[in-house]
């Protein structure tokens, strides 16, 4: 099992942030894809068609995400969270992953920075 921490610098405020995480409508605009999400802790949410499923812990609006993502026959709990913070050029993200499995690690890492963050980032770049 591998730990991921990481920062972003997305332009957009917290809010907007915040938002594009926890509302199925905005997620789809920006992943492409359906979502189920719910900001209810204990809910379950599922991102790209499945891709990346789980359960909410829990949510500090316009501050914090907490969540745990599911992998097969992972003993462990693998948690995601993701807390927002002011920032000169939009918002400064901060993304611990923890317990990921090291056969997937490279896949989860390369999706955090191309996919998950690279399409947020796409969507609110507004040059």
């Amino acid at each position: 099992m591998k730990d991921y921490k990481k920062y972003y610098i997305i332009p957009a405020t917290p809010e907007e942030i915040y938002m594009a995480l926890t509302n199925p409508v905005t997620i789809q605009l920006w992943t492409g894809d359906p979502a189920e999400m719910s900001t209810e802790p204990g809910s379950e949410f599922s991102l790209w068609e499945g891709s990346i499923v789980g359960k909410n812990i829990e949510f500090e609006p316009n501050k914090k995400v907490v969540q745990q993502w599911y992998f097969d026959g992972q003993t462990e709990e693998s948690i995601v969270t993701i807390k927002l913070h002011d920032d000169k050029h939009g918002t400064s993200v901060e993304l611990r992953h923890t317990n990921i499995p090291d056969e997937a690690y490279e896949d989860i890492t390369d999706g955090w920075d191309n996919v998950y963050f690279g399409s947020l980032e796409d969507f609110f770049d507004v040059n």
